[in-house]
């Protein structure tokens, strides 16, 4: 079985994550010295690869999302030769490195963009989407997902350049063949210098339109004028199948065939329909996110419907794969926290994404249960967030640097950090969950080293049920001979399921309540039945 489907992947925001050197902001070098925190020891967490947020050259308008030099490493963060080591390094570990690929556009200061911008006669003038006005205004009426026009006048040739998101962010176009043999060859440069895997940005808004048609409008939907438009001309055209084969082909041409996984942008709620489309017959993507669990509540028959959902629309060449939290949205743990019930619901949210068929994507700090933290206007970096303050809070709250101790700059810099550090550092710290035997991080990493134990969590096949006061979810997991037993109870109150009786329930693997083999749970356990206690999770073997 290819690796990514049997990894946990670990997603790791540079910026917020060890400054080595004392600037405020995390690097390359910082992650080197926490790299058996994650991995190679027998204290560590346990991860199987890390995904890297942007750290190309970017004059930071976005933060790394806006990129100004596809084949180097931003100074802020190191150099080609750190990054190189830290190659070397994760992989004597056993950590492959995925890296973000943001080729939907690049910084309007990437050379592309400054000769594309510089003449109507460039010859990189068709790399980028340009447009004559519209009676005297913009060529059509897309939006930008930051607001406003999507599109930018520019006085020197008299058109208008398209940008999905910041003007700073020029969409390239990627009808232009010579793009996609320019970010290929791009592709192959990173393959060789032994990248695992690539983190595909915004992928389904690649091709647009070639006539540049209106997009219609919503009646009443949404907060922002970008959500009260239909995009069908801006993203998701046809043309995009075919250039995810031909990514697809280059990337398994290499040994140990390299991974892509794509973000795919869709309006809110979304569904796990779309996602499914771009993997193909497992000719296009590898995974793509399903970002649904990150808009559910915390109700057991919204994640089996779910699960259910994206298991029919893969089917069986395809691989699921499933997040909580990641840089856009407000970290899980917030979004489920209910008084004394926050960190076993925790515990359940992680056992649920560590015993799933699929790929875990984790996010860095939840595993210590970090919360998203409120960034004061004054210190607010995220453009969206200065930009509809007070009315969204912006992606600063998830971005908080990770508190590694309980001192004053909590383990993760010596000098002013970027972002405030995390309040709650003195309490909720990596040193101190990792001397708690009933922590988060103990939680995570029992879950991640039972998953390596057990075939059957890594790659069986799953069949879920949902009990049917729809307080409970439960299902199995089956590779050969060996079965696994997982059931959840989403209630804070206690729940009895009754499992299928061809089921045999036997040793304790795991359970978030503490319990044991005792005389009551096997007489249950006769019965057919079993009595969870509030909020907990409990896996059986066979």
């Amino acid at each position: 079985m290819a690796w990514w489907k049997e990894a946990v992947i670990y997603q790791i925001y540079p910026r917020s994550f060890q400054d080595s050197n004392g600037d405020g902001i995390g690097d390359l070098e910082g992650i080197i010295q926490r790299l058996d925190y994650l991995a190679g020891s027998k204290d560590s967490l346990g991860i199987d690869a890390i995904w890297l947020s942007p750290v190309y050259p970017s004059p930071m308008f976005d933060f790394g999302y806006d990129i100004s030099d596809y084949e180097e490493i931003d100074p802020v963060y190191g150099d080609t030769q750190t990054f190189k080591r830290l190659l070397k390094e994760a992989h004597k570990r056993g950590i492959r490195i995925i890296m973000d690929l943001v080729v939907n556009h690049t910084s309007h200061l990437h050379p592309w963009f400054i000769e594309s911008r510089s003449s109507v006669n460039s010859p990189k003038r068709d790399w980028y989407i340009w447009k004559e006005p519209n009676h005297n205004g913009p060529p059509n009426n897309w939006l930008g997902a930051f607001g406003g026009s999507g599109w930018e006048y520019d006085k020197r040739t008299g058109e208008y350049y398209f940008h999905s998101f910041l003007k700073e962010q020029p969409d390239l176009n990627w009808r232009n063949p010579d793009v996609e043999d320019a970010i290929f060859k791009m592709m192959k440069y990173w393959l060789d210098m032994g990248v695992d895997g690539f983190r595909l940005d915004v992928v389904n808004l690649y091709v647009k339109d070639e006539f540049l048609r209106n997009n219609a409008s919503y009646f009443m939907k949404g907060p922002r004028p970008y959500d009260k438009q239909v995009h069908a001309y801006d993203r998701d055209r046809p043309e995009m199948h075919g250039i995810l084969r031909r990514m697809r082909k280059l990337l398994d041409s290499y040994p140990e065939k390299r991974m892509f996984v794509g973000e795919i942008m869709q309006d809110f709620p979304g569904n796990v329909l779309l996602p499914a489309t771009y993997c193909g017959r497992n000719d296009e993507l590898h995974l793509a996110f399903n970002f649904m669990f990150l808009f559910s509540p915390w109700k057991a028959e919204r994640f089996y419907q779910i699960v259910k959902d994206f298991e029919s629309a893969l089917g069986e060449d395809n691989w699921p794969n499933y997040t909580l939290s990641n840089h856009d949205f407000p970290r899980h743990i917030t979004r489920y926290e209910k008084g004394t019930d926050t960190i076993a619901r925790a515990k359940l949210a992680a056992c649920m994404m560590l015993t799933l068929r699929g790929t875990p994507f984790l996010y860095y700090g939840e595993e210590i249960g970090m919360k998203r933290q409120k960034v004061p206007y004054n210190k607010i970096q995220d453009p969206v967030g200065k930009r509809y303050w007070p009315f969204h809070p912006g992606r600063d709250p998830e971005r908080i640097p990770m508190p590694w101790d309980g001192t004053n700059t909590t383990g993760f810099t010596t000098g002013k950090p970027w972002l405030p550090l995390y309040e709650d550092a003195q309490t909720l710290n990596v040193d101190s969950q990792k001397e708690d035997p009933n922590s988060l991080f103990y939680t995570y990493k029992k879950l991640i080293q039972l998953r390596k134990d057990r075939k059957s969590l890594r790659k069986g096949k799953l069949k879920i049920f949902l009990s049917p006061d729809k307080h409970a979810l439960y299902y199995r997991r089956r590779e050969g001979k060996e079965e696994t037993y997982i059931f959840l109870n989403f209630s804070s109150k206690p729940a009895n399921v009754s499992y299928p009786r061809k089921w045999i329930l036997g040793e304790i693997l795991f359970s978030s309540a503490n319990r044991s083999s005792s005389f009551e749970l096997e007489k249950e356990l006769d019965l057919g039945g079993l009595v969870l206690f509030p909020n907990e999770a409990v896996i059986f073997a066979k």
